[in-house]
């Protein structure tokens, strides 16, 4: 992969290379990030029902587990830090806006030791909701 991701190809062929290595991944229909701490559920950019960004989406599946089905996945600080340093060289893409990588330092950058952070994912809008933090996502991406 390149260190930098300039053009609609270069995106295109990195959310290609980390699909590829998750098997059977289906693109949700919506997803986002968490961090969990004393205040509850701080969630970063929202990837509401059909604007989803397939790159961040499949990185952060990558990391954290993902496939085909809607889930909550725990983040460890480090699987987190991960997906930013893998969504990183998309930042050299200047002809768009990458406000999940930009939320997602945010996030980190405002956590503490005790803070934990969690991956939402709704593979179907007709899915039912698989827990709290699920049902709290939803009413976000409508």
């Amino acid at each position: 992969m390149k260190n930098a991701w300039v053009t609609d190809n270069d995106l295109s062929a990195a959310q290609s290379h980390f699909a590829s290595m998750i098997p059977s991944f289906t693109m949700p229909a919506a997803y986002s990030v968490a961090r969990i701490d004393l205040l509850g559920l701080k969630f970063g950019h929202i990837n509401k029902l059909n604007e989803v960004r397939p790159l961040p989406a499949t990185i952060l599946a990558y990391v954290c587990g993902y496939t085909s089905s809607t889930g909550t996945f725990p983040l460890t600080r480090h699987q987190f830090e991960s997906a930013i340093t893998g969504l990183s060289p998309a930042e050299a893409a200047k002809h768009m806006e990458h406000p999940n990588l930009w939320s997602w330092r945010e996030l980190l950058n405002s956590s503490d030791s005790e803070s934990e952070f969690l991956a939402c994912f709704v593979a179907s809008p007709l899915d039912e909701c698989v827990n709290k933090a699920d049902a709290l996502f939803r009413t976000c991406i409508h």
